[in-house]
């Protein structure tokens, strides 16, 4: 059985990035459990090294729970095109150079589109959950929909102006912030996660799915 958090644990959120660590952060804290993001304890970012998103969140969250001594959870998830053989994937965040520049990474995503008339995409989500003592537990999620061009929206964070849900018109660019975090690929793997790890009322706390 998978080891739960309890009300009042303290849970590291390992991940340098602000909008991955407040979306994650609203979902988590509704159980009562705290968090407290990777740079705020001083952690440094882990080398991505691994071939998979599996493989890169459970490399972070390992990282974080061993440097901290705490339970952590990382995230690793990307942008997969059907066009393009499933890129970006991992390397979602550096399509966009060192800098973080997130246009510049939906602008290279449209420059290698071209004229592909195929604008099938999808978001995918994997969590880990690592505790000081090596235990590991691993949960997925996936958006399905399309890319637009231009970008859309300034809501969210990333590659989101680009991206509509399957059943939506809007990008998660122009969707309010409580609107997407309640059901794309993120919330669905943290779903999983709540079921398996949080404390019990956190489940029906969390925003439901469709």
């Amino acid at each position: 059985m998978t080891r739960r958090l309890a009300r009042g644990d303290r849970l590291v959120i390992a991940t340098h990035n602000a909008g991955k660590l407040r979306e994650i952060s609203e979902l988590v804290t509704a159980s009562g459990v705290r968090t407290v993001g990777a740079a705020e304890l001083g952690l440094p970012e882990p080398e991505e090294t691994a071939d998979s998103f599996r493989g890169n969140a459970q490399l972070k969250a390992e990282a974080a729970a061993g440097a901290a001594g705490l339970p952590a959870l990382a995230d690793d998830s990307g942008l997969c095109v059907t066009a393009l053989g499933g890129l970006p994937g991992i390397f979602t965040a550096r399509w966009c150079g060192p800098a973080h520049d997130f246009p510049a990474g939906m602008a290279r995503v449209q420059d290698e589109l071209g004229d592909s008339a195929d604008r099938s995409a999808r978001f995918v989500c994997v969590l880990c959950l690592a505790w000081p003592d090596g235990e590991v537990a691993v949960f997925e999620g996936e958006s399905r929909g399309h890319l637009v061009w231009p970008p859309r929206g300034g809501q969210g964070f990333g590659y989101d102006p680009i991206f509509v849900p399957a059943g939506d018109s809007r990008t998660y660019g122009e969707m309010p912030f409580s609107e997407k975090h309640a059901t794309n690929h993120r919330a669905r793997a943290m779903r999983a996660f709540a079921a398996a790890c949080l404390p019990a009322p956190s489940a029906g706390a969390m925003p439901g799915l469709p």
